[in-house]
């Protein structure tokens, strides 16, 4: 457990037992695959960065643990729904749900959680994180297919990269921090740094999640190398090596893209190297890092706030 996850240990298992609360259903199917998710590792850090920043704003009641699993049930449904559309099999460490239980009953249970969460805000009845949330799951439905509109595309430039990337992954960091200061109630300048810390933090994760795909160990990332590879993504250690490196290793990276040939993965990996995009993906998600902590200058300076600080290295720190 890490040390941010300690600082709201009670809290933490508070979401936990909801989770599995609020997932029960007099359908067996929807309970098993909801449960095979949840249960299927991950450290839940949206979750995290709620709790930790309505507490960061002061609050002291338990209304952030709803909302941290509102956050979570949205990230689950999501994870569902994208195993479908990538054709994923393996997800940290095991088989996807959808490899387990099929692609329709997958889509259908991350429908229901999806629904959960809409029901819970409700249970809340705040109609600004209504708001926040509405919008956010917005954003990530259009990110999956500005995606999947780019599969194959190995013309994506960098600005169209990290407009996935922020709709994809950072929007649900963002939505998380802002939840915490919307429960914490938090000033209009605090919900906006919060907004800022958590858009920033995404952007980290998500740039050193592509990178690892180059350059992980499976055991670590619980999935296969090559994975982007194979389904045309066209990601920033790609779009690095093809601007900055060889013309062959150009030529390497934009067919291995058009064809999704997870084949050659170990043509287009020479030409990451080569090309020194590894250390260029570091450099970028380090920037994201400092911006990210730079936005917490507006919180009241506390221990949570400085456990938002730590979270946001631990997202570099699994770069190396």
């Amino acid at each position: 457990m890490t040390a941010f996850h300690r600082a709201v240990e009670t809290e933490f298992n508070a979401v936990n037992q909801m989770i599995v609360d609020r997932l029960h259903s007099d359908v067996a199917l929807v309970e098993n695959i909801g449960h095979y998710i949840v249960e299927g590792g991950g450290k839940r850090l949206r979750p995290v960065v709620a709790l930790l920043a309505a507490i960061a704003c002061g609050y002291r009641g338990e209304r952030h643990i709803k909302a941290a699993v509102i956050v979570e049930f949205i990230h689950t449904a999501t994870l569902l729904h994208d195993d479908v559309v990538d054709l994923s099999t393996l997800r940290r460490g095991r088989k996807t749900a959808n490899a387990e239980y099929g692609n329709a009953p997958s889509v259908l249970v991350g429908d229901f959680i999806y629904s959960r969460a809409f029901q819970m805000l409700v249970e809340l009845g705040d109609l600004q994180i209504m708001q926040v949330m509405a919008d956010a799951t917005n954003v990530i439905a259009e990110g999956e297919v500005e995606q999947l509109v780019n599969a194959g595309n190995g013309q994506l430039d960098e600005p169209a990269y990290y407009s996935v990337i922020y709709k994809k992954t950072a929007k649900l960091f963002e939505a998380a921090a802002q939840l915490g200061g919307c429960i914490g109630a938090a000033d209009d300048a605090q919900r906006q740094a919060l907004g800022d810390y958590g858009r920033h933090l995404g952007n980290a994760f998500q740039i050193v999640d592509d990178l690892l795909d180059y350059c992980g160990d499976p055991a670590e990332i619980g999935k296969a190398v090559g994975d982007d590879l194979a389904e045309g993504k066209m990601t920033l250690p790609l779009i690095y090596a093809r601007d900055h490196g060889s013309a062959a290793g150009a030529e390497v990276i934009a067919a291995a893209i058009a064809d999704k040939a997870g084949d050659r993965f170990d043509a287009v990996l020479a030409a990451v190297e080569q090309s020194g995009a590894v250390d260029y993906c570091r450099r970028a998600a380090s920037d994201q890092v400092a911006l990210a902590k730079r936005a917490l200058d507006v919180l009241p300076a506390g221990p949570e706030t400085a456990l938002l600080g730590e979270l946001a290295e631990f997202a570099l720190a699994r770069s190396h």
